[in-house]
């Protein structure tokens, strides 16, 4: 059952119902183990950080920052900032030193808490920068500090500071006048251009978003929820933080690169992800089927057809399968479902939320036919995550984000945009009042940027207002619906679409390099770098090919006329991809400008012969 009281009591209520059951598991690297944290522990270093913070005298809604890979003592951050009014402002653990001290300076912030080394060292360079900044404190005892450091302390010493002195009086008072108007967080979003925004979100927002959320799903007490996003996510810490309203137990994924390894570890009932994980199990998958016996391939691809049937025919729309294809789908989860799940961890699966683009429709036929309950939806940092999803026991549509949440209003602007309206939504961007007139009209509509309509009660989403391509024909492109049809390819890992303002589309293609390496080794063909790889007429005919058959249903003019093969990936690193892994597409062209203009200055001359 949720316990929606306001965040500066949930873990302290939550810990009189729970006690000593486990509320959050964490990896210990060292022993190589899981382990447990009780309500009762939880709650008591809530209250520890509650203590020393006011020790270091933090004031009413005053902003503290938190910059650090998913661990327990970011919660134990929030929880114990919400106890005495504070506004946590988390950092991505990716975020460079430009990026952190914007985000210091603009939310005038004292405390910066900092997770590993990585996330240390960039906080000391951005030191003489922050005229505000007064106190590091590190969590993991392993980081080394700089010799001059004067402004760091860990995470054990800071904790210590609440046990000197009497703050009893001064907490509970703050308990006592804790308003549901008050902010709990300003979440910066990563932005594809210039400087990203502070979306402020209040307790009502949270208070209303685990209403709504708890109305539309069957989540309980009976749950364990990988952590697998970054918490400073929206969409993972909306997820944390409902399942910490209801009860369940939340298993905390350090390193992202080990989701697959903890998954098989904690086998989680509940996990939220982007597309892109489960186009990597799509693609794990079909490379299975791909390198089978003859025979193994025929039975798994029988399964994945009889189980996409059922989804799409029955299940989806609410009916009951027919005897003979719920024995057949029977006997094929036995043979192959099951064994799916549980190869990947999800053999415990209640449901697995998924957002943040759009979902191909083979990625999410297989899903599903594997009998794993995704759940499509659709959220932004400024509706506090959730706008709609997939709901049990009403019709799922294919390439639909499911179905509105309860107390949220919509209407469709100017080109189809989607406007909203509700308590969920932010009452605007930190320190920037004319960005939110902007995007929030006078009566009260949030203009999302994106595009689409309902049907049948359901919400479909169809471009990227912002994101529109225009070529020099006067045709416009959804680059992303592109992009995410050639991405579930198992021999592509990054596409990036080129069109605005171009005759025809061509795309940046990243090949998954250990598959490309190994087709060319079984055909005998020589390379000595990636880069020769790239140039190699086989390779390029052959992803190309394989665009073709993804691209049969696309407008001629919406088609990938053209390639261009890149030896290295996109990244955070390189700055061509924001914190939560969208292009930066103007980084990107102005990157590969020379190659792009070679690239439609070959194309026009081959045309003119």
């Amino acid at each position: 059952m949720i316990n929606n009281c306001h965040f500066s009591r949930l873990i302290s209520e939550q810990a009189k119902t729970y006690g000593n059951r486990t509320a959050l598991k964490y990896r210990d690297y060292d022993l190589g183990v899981w382990k447990d944290i009780s309500w009762n522990a939880f709650a008591e270093m809530v209250k520890h950080v509650s203590y020393s913070l006011l020790a270091y005298g933090t004031t009413v809604q005053e902003n503290i920052a938190v910059f650090s890979q998913n661990k327990p003592e970011c919660l134990f951050v929030d929880f114990g900032a919400y106890g005495i009014r504070a506004v946590t402002t988390p950092f991505y653990p990716t975020s460079s030193v430009p990026q952190i001290t914007y985000m210091i300076n603009d939310a005038k912030v004292r405390f910066l808490f900092v997770g590993e080394q990585q996330q240390y060292d960039t906080a000391i360079q951005a030191i003489p920068l922050c005229a505000t900044l007064e106190r590091i404190i590190i969590f993991d005892k392993k980081v080394k500090r700089q010799p001059s450091d004067q402004l760091s302390i860990y995470f054990d010493e800071f904790i210590k500071m609440g046990n000197v002195g009497d703050f009893d009086r001064e907490f509970k008072k703050r308990q006592d006048e804790a308003s549901f108007n008050d902010l709990a967080n300003i979440l910066y979003t990563s932005g594809t251009t210039g400087h990203s925004k502070g979306v402020m979100l209040t307790h009502n927002n949270y208070h209303e978003a685990m209403r709504v959320n708890d109305l539309a799903l069957n989540f309980s007490d009976k749950d364990i929820v990988l952590n697998f996003l970054p918490l400073t996510h929206v969409f993972e810490r909306g997820w944390t933080y409902l399942g910490l309203t209801e009860g369940a137990i939340q298993a905390i994924n350090l390193r992202p690169t080990d989701v697959i390894q903890s998954l098989k570890e904690v086998r989680p009932t509940c996990m939220s992800s982007v597309p892109r994980f489960w186009e990597k199990v799509y693609q794990g998958v079909i490379e299975k089927i791909a390198s089978s016996s003859p025979l193994q391939r025929k039975v798994m691809s029988m399964a994945l057809k009889t189980g996409i049937r059922c989804w799409r025919d029955y299940t989806s729309k609410g009916k009951p399968l027919p005897l003979t294809l719920a024995m057949k789908h029977k006997m094929y989860d036995k043979l192959v479902y099951s064994v799916l799940r549980k190869t990947l961890g999800l053999d415990r699966g209640n449901f697995f939320p998924t957002a943040g683009a759009q979902v191909d429709a083979k990625v999410e036929n297989l899903i599903h036919a594997a009998g794993i309950n995704m759940k499509v939806g659709y959220g932004l940092t400024e509706s506090t995550a959730t706008v709609s999803c997939d709901i049990d026991g009403m019709p799922t549509t294919l390439g639909s984000v499911g179905r509105l949440i309860d107390g949220i209003e919509i209407k469709f602007g100017e080109n189809d945009e989607i406007l909203l309206r509700g308590k969920t939504i932010t009452p605007g961007y930190y320190n920037k009042l004319s960005t939110t007139a902007q995007s929030i009209d006078e009566d009260g509509w949030f203009h999302t940027g994106d595009a689409g309509y309902l049907k049948d009660g359901e919400l479909f989403l169809t471009e990227r207002i912002k994101d529109l391509f225009k070529t020099s024909n006067g045709k416009y492109i959804a680059p992303q619906a592109i992009e995410s049809k050639l991405s579930v390819d198992r021999y592509i890992e990054q596409a990036v679409v080129i069109a605005d303002k171009r005759k025809f589309v061509s795309a940046l293609i990243v090949p998954n390099y250990q598959l490309i390496e190994q087709y060319a080794n079984e055909r005998g063909i020589a390379y000595g770098s990636r880069e020769a790889l790239c140039k190699d007429m086989n390779i390029r005919k052959m992803i190309m090919a394989r665009i073709n058959t993804l691209q049969q249903d696309l407008a001629n003019y919406e088609k990938v006329k053209h390639i261009i093969l890149l030896p290295d990936p996109f990244s955070i690193e390189t700055g061509e991809l924001t914190n939560t892994l969208k292009i930066k597409r103007n980084v990107v062209n102005e990157r590969y400008a020379e190659q792009i203009d070679e690239l439609y200055e070959q194309a026009e001359k081959n045309f003119a012969h």
